[in-house]
C-alpha cells in the first residue's frame, strides 16, 4: 500500500516526466498503485498521487477496463461534451460536476513499453482525462470557476480540519 498525497502537496501541481525504464521497479509500482486504488475504492490513480512525478496512471473500472497507461497522450477528443460528477482520491469527500469531452482517443505504452491506442467514452473517457490531468499538474477542481474551486477547497479543508496527515 502506498500513501495517497492530498490537496496542497507540491507533487500534485507538477508536470510529470516520461518513463524510460520498463523494468521490475515499474511493475512493482504499477501493482502497488492498483492495490492502493482498490483499497481506496477508486477507479483511477495517477503516479503523482502517490508521490511519483512520472507519466503513469492506472484505471480499473469493473467490467470495462483494468490497465496501466504509461506515457499517455490524448490524441483526439470529441467536440461533444458531457457533464458529470467527479471526485478525487487526493481530495477525499469532495465532488463536483465537471465538463469534459464525451469521447477521447489515447495512445500510451503498456508495462512492457508496447504502444497501444484506446478509444473511450463514458466513465472510461472521463477517468482517462481526469488521470491524464494529474500528469500535467491539474486537479479536477482546477477545471471549475474560481468561485466553485474556492468552495471545494473550503469544503475539503473543513472536512479535514484537525486531522493530521500520516507521516511518510
Amino acid at each position: 500500500m502506498l500513501d495517497i498525497y492530498t490537496l496542497g502537496e507540491e507533487v500534485l501541481g507538477e508536470k510529470c516526466q516520461p518513463i524510460t525504464k520498463f523494468d521490475s521497479g515499474l511493475r512493482v509500482l504499477v501493482d502497488a498503485m492498483f492495490e492502493t486504488m482498490s483499497e481506496a475504492d477508486g477507479v483511477g490513480l495517477a503516479a503523482p498521487q502517490v508521490g511519483v512525478p512520472s507519466r503513469l496512471f492506472v484505471i480499473n473500472i469493473q467490467g470495462v477496463e483494468k490497465r496501466a497507461y504509461i506515457n499517455p497522450q490524448i490524441i483526439e477528443t470529441s467536440i461533444e461534451t458531457d457533464i458529470s460528477e467527479e471526485g478525487c482520491l487526493s481530495i477525499p469527500g469532495v465532488w463536483h460536476d465537471v465538463q469534459r469531452p464525451a469521447r477521447v482517443t489515447v495512445q500510451a505504452q503498456d508495462i512492457e513499453g508496447k504502444v497501444f491506442t484506446v478509444k473511450a467514452e463514458g466513465l472510461l473517457a472521463r477517468a482517462i482525462q481526469h488521470e491524464n490531468d494529474h500528469l500535467n499538474g491539474v486537479l479536477f477542481i482546477d477545471r471549475l470557476s474560481d468561485e466553485e474551486k474556492e468552495k471545494m477547497v473550503k469544503a475539503y479543508e473543513k472536512r479535514t480540519k484537525g486531522k493530521r496527515r500520516k507521516e511518510r
